[in-house]
């Protein structure tokens, strides 16, 4: 029975991957989940500098799911390369690398840090906001996906994920502007822009009004935008937005995606990944499968 996948030639044994943010850099789970089951290990956002994040509070539970508005804090590309890639090399999974960034140069500057460590892929969040174009995220205008894309694939040695934002009016056309640019694969669904108000405060839940959206609620419409984005790009996909099990999984695939990465589901269930890997292999045996390849896209 063949569990493993290929994305842009480089092969996962199975396509269960974590989602960036909801795992750290897997030092915080490998006492619950042995690494080497996974896919792939995608550690949390990395910057060219340390970010500090948004001010408290930034999580706010919501019903069927959560929202966040952590603002990418992390330590920095030197304290990463010290600390986080020598600890995941010691498990046999792949690494990917969450890149993120407040202009191209930063993304950049990262990238090409990363040509000489020893990792597999490097996923590119074109959530963030571009400040120089007044803050609108870089992912919500074609023309800046397909020109960072194409800017950051000048630095890159690693095949390149662009992981896309659903806050758009057609997901298709930042879909094509990637691969226009020359991604190697591409992820989606980054979160949901969403607010919540507490009426007995009569103040916004968290202190940056809104957050991103994640959670079992978004799944319906991340199944609908990897099937749309499978009929209009050739590149593969990994599949993520509320995925808590082999079920939710197994849509992703049979939409089109690739791979797929838990996000949500790991904070409320830190076994999550490994009981979506044992429970795709129960169904393969089940259905009598004997490659997962053949599953991905097979509902038209």
């Amino acid at each position: 029975m063949k569990t493993s996948v290929n994305l842009a030639g480089v092969e996962l044994k199975n396509p269960v991957m974590t989602a960036s943010g909801t795992f750290g850099s897997g030092a915080e789970y490998s006492e619950f989940v042995d690494l080497k089951e996974l896919g792939a290990v995608v550690t949390k956002g990395v910057a060219n500098v340390p970010w500090p994040g948004n001010p408290t509070p930034r999580i706010a539970e919501v019903y069927g799911g959560m929202l966040n508005a952590i603002g990418l804090q992390n330590p920095g590309i030197d304290v990463f390369c010290e600390r986080d890639i020598p600890f995941l090399k010691q498990f046999d999974t792949k690494i990917v690398v969450n890149v993120c960034g407040r202009t191209t140069e930063d993304y950049c500057e990262v990238v090409e840090r990363l040509t000489s460590e020893p990792v597999d892929l490097l996923e590119i969040n074109i959530s963030c906001p571009n400040v120089k174009e007044g803050g609108i995220a870089f992912g919500q205008d074609p023309k800046a996906v397909e020109a960072i894309t194409r800017e950051v694939k000048k630095y890159a040695k690693q095949p390149i994920i662009m992981k896309l934002s659903p806050n758009v009016t057609d997901i298709t056309e930042m879909a094509r502007a990637a691969e226009a640019g020359g991604a190697d694969v591409l992820s989606l669904i980054n979160t949901l822009t969403g607010m919540k108000i507490d009426i007995e405060r009569q103040k916004f839940a968290i202190a940056n009004k809104t957050g991103g959206m994640s959670g079992p609620a978004v799944k319906p419409i991340a199944v609908r935008m990897v099937y749309q984005v499978a009929q209009a790009v050739k590149v593969p996909i990994i599949g993520m937005g509320g995925i808590a099990s082999a079920e939710d999984a197994l849509e992703f695939i049979l939409a089109g995606a690739t791979a797929v990465s838990i996000g949500t589901a790991n904070f409320f269930n830190p076994y999550a990944t490994v009981e979506t890997v044992r429970g795709i292999e129960e169904y393969m045996r089940r259905h009598k499968v004997d490659d997962i390849n053949s599953l991905i896209g097979a509902v038209r």
